[in-house]
């Protein structure tokens, strides 16, 4: 994602190599053979999966990020040296392998020509599972979710030091939740519609009753993106009827910052809410999940229904205004947007206090029993 105020600066920075020109970067940076190749799905920056010849056969995530963001490369390393702490703290995320002149990352050129961009290269290893997306998560994964979130946050905030992590302050990053009110220069995009009217209404509530609130919040260091395409899960149980997921991976650290922990239990709700066939009951089994590492204060939990609003505000002008810039990935763009715009009017014509109550209420049983 876009690492600065001004998103579009992102206009024609995302990499655009060939599977072939790929391959022939894994064999010069990091001295791998490529049997096998693959595109993924990717924002702003360019994902491939391989395969490498050899003992063992491994796989791997080849993942090129965007020339603007690029440029900040002790952001990125910050960004995956937290990757690495976390494997070894016994959380599934991935690592690095290291190139040919022993470094976690490479600063290449997308091609010969004078005056090129230059792109962040990274070779990371390939996580097993099914994302989140594609499965019905039922109130025991949401549980699971819910706790990782809280657990990741937690561990990063406490355990996790190195050099670069200074970069993790980024003040005027879009998609820090506290920059919501920043969505007023990307609103065009929607259009005139009812939709603007409801995100223009999020922006105005946002500044009026959570941004002076930031402050009693509690500040921690949010992976920022646990999204239903970022976290794999696989099953342990031959039953169909109600499978027991557990988490295999957690993707996509570029969204790291500086926060609070209710940000983290808010954007976690929200995308799991994208595909669910009962999203308003979503909250409750997420917060519970969260709650059982870190109860929410009452400011915090106050907070929570216009946080959660907010991060659809986020998500769907961001991927419209987004979709402006790269027309022919508008599909993948805006997959959230498919019932995004449902869900956040759904919970603005339901109303804040009757979510509210539904989420808590849940939260509340599972303090008598756990899952």
């Amino acid at each position: 994602m876009s690492s600065g105020n001004d998103y579009q600066a992102q206009t024609l920075t995302k990499p655009a190599l060939g599977e072939r020109e790929a391959a022939e970067l894994v064999d010069r940076v990091f001295g791998l053979k490529v049997s096998w190749i693959g595109s993924l799905p990717s924002y702003d920056d360019q994902n491939f999966h391989v395969r490498v010849s050899g003992a063992g056969a491994e796989e791997y995530v080849l993942k090129i990020t965007n020339s603007e963001d690029s440029q900040e490369p002790d952001l990125i390393e910050a960004q995956t040296r937290a990757m690495m702490f976390l494997s070894a703290e016994g959380f599934p995320s991935a690592t690095p392998y290291l190139t040919k002149d022993g470094n976690i990352m490479s600063l290449e050129s997308g091609d010969t020509r004078p005056g090129s961009k230059k792109y962040v290269v990274r070779l990371l290893t390939y996580l097993p599972g099914t994302p989140v997306a594609k499965i019905t998560a039922n109130a025991q994964l949401l549980y699971e979710i819910g706790r990782l979130a809280a657990s990741v946050d937690k561990v990063l905030s406490e355990k996790f030091q190195h050099p670069t992590v200074k970069n993790l302050h980024r003040s005027q990053f879009i998609w820090n939740l506290a920059n919501v009110p920043l969505l007023d220069q990307y609103i065009y995009a929607l259009g005139q519609n009812k939709y603007r009217a409801v995100v223009e209404q999020v922006i105005e509530q946002f500044k009026d009753k959570v941004i002076p609130k930031l402050s009693s919040f509690r500040a921690c260091i949010n992976h920022g993106d646990l999204n239903d395409h970022n976290i794999l899960v696989d099953s342990n149980s031959a039953s169909l009827e109600n499978p027991q997921y557990r988490v295999s991976g957690i993707l996509d650290f570029s969204d790291m910052s500086y926060g609070y922990y209710v940000f983290e239990v808010a954007i976690t709700i929200m995308y799991m809410m994208i595909e669910s066939p009962d999203p308003l009951s979503v909250g409750g089994h997420v917060l519970a999940g969260f709650e059982s590492v870190l109860p929410l204060t009452a400011e915090e939990r106050g907070a929570l229904f216009l946080l959660v609003s907010g991060r659809f505000a986020q998500s769907l002008v961001i991927a419209a205004h987004t979709a402006l810039l790269y027309p022919e990935n508008r599909e993948y763009l805006t997959i959230t947007a498919r019932t995004g715009w449902k869900h956040l009017m759904t919970m603005f014509e339901v109303g804040q206090e009757a979510v509210e109550n539904a989420w808590f209420e849940t939260a509340q049983a599972y303090t008598q029993h756990t899952p």
